[in-house]
């Protein structure tokens, strides 16, 4: 339903003129993400700055029948905070700070549209820092890190958000605020935090954060190898793991990218290697010399050019701001680019980028790749002409097939970005009709009315209004297919 100017006047009263964004240019900065093609502009923006206002704009939304979607700062890549049925977007921005810090129990409570890297910012006096670091860090948002369970380059070592997420408070559907989980290693109860993290705001809207912190390493030790082949670049990646070596990053750049953030960055990365390899250890000092030799021999074995080690903290920085900057680099060279992040068994890796180039070039298009090779975490940009109709198609085409490939090959399809929009419509290749109806009954049982950021996730998954009231009455996954079916005869869902 539209928002009538009545309502943007009781939205006022409620946040005040300056929490109310409904002006053309405002609701065209948040009609997507940061890459989806899929764009629908909200009915009105709002800008809470405490749990209580999002209880109130929730408990206002629901009176009205008007979808709610939750929004961090818009870096995600899989649609998830498009509001694809209109409503409010409702943005956590303003909610940006540090609560409280307890160094002896080594955790924090934020709010969510804190930056991720502020946290580790704010800490770094303490000698703790948050592990969770997505490529995105320095401008995503730990609450949407929270609702997409976002991973990074150090998750093959640390885990992915939810291995440091202890508690959160939450604003539910109805508009009250529980708190899941709590600063206890293992709180008791059922374990609804789990189930919240990475729902993409779909059962809840997460207002405050506890998460674990971790003591500084006492040293890190960051190398970089060249290969004529990605082949041998991945083989090292499954040699050093197998040889009982667990590094905090190992993650592969291939000359498509290195190329494009060499030419960007001038930061003296080899462009004629068909793949890097950047690897990390760290942890007690007296043991970073010995693994980092034991790693370089293991490379050496697979044939690397050559191998640089960065000499101090600022050439470390370096060498991650290249890999950090490759997102970037890709947007400077293509006017329209595509990125997955399925993921593939390691063993699988080399395999598997071949495809990935064998499908873009069958479509005329351009690939380059770069990846958490760690955890099999495949980061595939597929480039295309943005002014081209069937170039995006095409390009949308070579995704998709590259996720039934991670599927073939016993992966997922994704790693950390989430499903959103983007991915909906290969949750029923990856699951069973059975599997996907326990998950719209758990939904459910959150979200009756499917008011939180509605349709996003389940393939056909109802929305707000008619299409829950109907699966509700029909109560099958019968509900689900004529869903799917009337969102096909209308159009694309990605």
């Amino acid at each position: 339903m539209a928002i009538a100017r009545s309502d943007l006047a009781e939205l006022r009263a409620l946040l005040g003129e300056s929490g109310v964004l409904a002006t053309e240019a405002a609701l065209f900065t948040y009609e997507a993400d940061a890459l989806t093609l899929e764009r629908r502009p909200p009915d009105a923006v709002v800008l809470p700055r405490s749990t209580d206002e999002v209880c109130a704009l929730v408990r206002w939304a629901r009176a009205k029948g008007v979808p709610v979607t939750p929004r961090g700062a818009g870096t995600g890549l899989a649609g998830g905070a498009t509001t694809e049925q209109g409503g409010l977007s409702l943005s956590l921005n303003r909610m940006d700070q540090v609560l409280r810090v307890d160094e002896q129990r080594m955790l924090a409570w934020a709010q969510p549209g804190l930056v991720n890297l502020w946290l580790s910012q704010q800490l770094a006096a303490k000698k703790l820092y948050y592990a969770p670091d997505p490529a995105s860090q320095q401008v995503s948002t730990i609450g949407g890190n929270v609702a997409t369970n976002a991973g990074g380059p150090h998750c093959l070592k640390y885990g992915v958000t939810f291995n440091h997420l202890l508690g959160a408070a939450v604003v539910l559907a109805d508009g009250s605020a529980v708190t899941l989980g709590g600063e206890a290693p293992d709180a008791q109860g059922l374990d609804l935090l789990s189930l919240v993290c990475g729902s993409e705001g779909t059962c809840a809207i997460i207002t405050e954060i506890c998460v674990r912190l971790l003591p500084t390493p006492e040293g890190v030790k960051t190398l970089l190898f060249d290969f004529d082949t990605v082949e041998d670049a991945c083989k090292t990646v499954s040699r050093v793991i197998a040889g009982g070596i667990v590094p905090a990053a190992m993650e592969i750049m291939d000359r498509h990218t290195t190329t494009l953030v060499e030419d960007w960055l001038h930061i003296g990365l080899p462009t004629d290697a068909a793949a890097l390899l950047l690897i990390e250890v760290d942890g007690p000092a007296v043991t970073l010399a010995p693994q980092a030799e034991r790693i370089a021999a293991i490379a050496r074995e697979q044939h690397a050019r050559s191998e640089r080690v960065a000499k101090d903290a600022d050439e470390r920085a370096l060498l991650w701001k290249g890999r950090k900057s490759a997102f970037g680099a890709y947007g400077r060279a293509a006017s329209g680019f595509t990125i997955m992040d399925g993921v593939v068994p390691r063993t699988r890796l080399a395999e598997a980028l071949a495809n990935i180039y064998k499908f873009a070039a069958e479509k005329g298009l351009d690939a380059g790749n770069v990846f958490h090779a760690g955890d099999g975490n495949l980061h595939p940009h597929v480039l295309f002409d943005a002014n081209n109709p069937q170039q995006q198609a095409d390009a949308l085409e070579v995704s998709h097939r590259i996720l039934r490939m991670c599927i073939e090959y016993g992966g997922t399809i994704s790693g950390e970005h989430g499903v959103g929009i983007e991915k909906r419509p290969m949750m029923s290749e990856l699951f069973t009709e059975d599997d996907l109806a326990v998950m719209e009954r758990v939904r459910a049982a959150f979200d009756p009315d499917r008011r939180l950021n509605p349709g996003k996730i389940l393939p056909g998954g109802t929305g707000c209004g008619e299409g829950a009231e109907a699966f509700k009455k029909r109560g099958s996954f019968e509900a689900m297919r004529g869903f799917a079916a009337n969102a096909n005869a209308e159009g694309p869902w990605i």
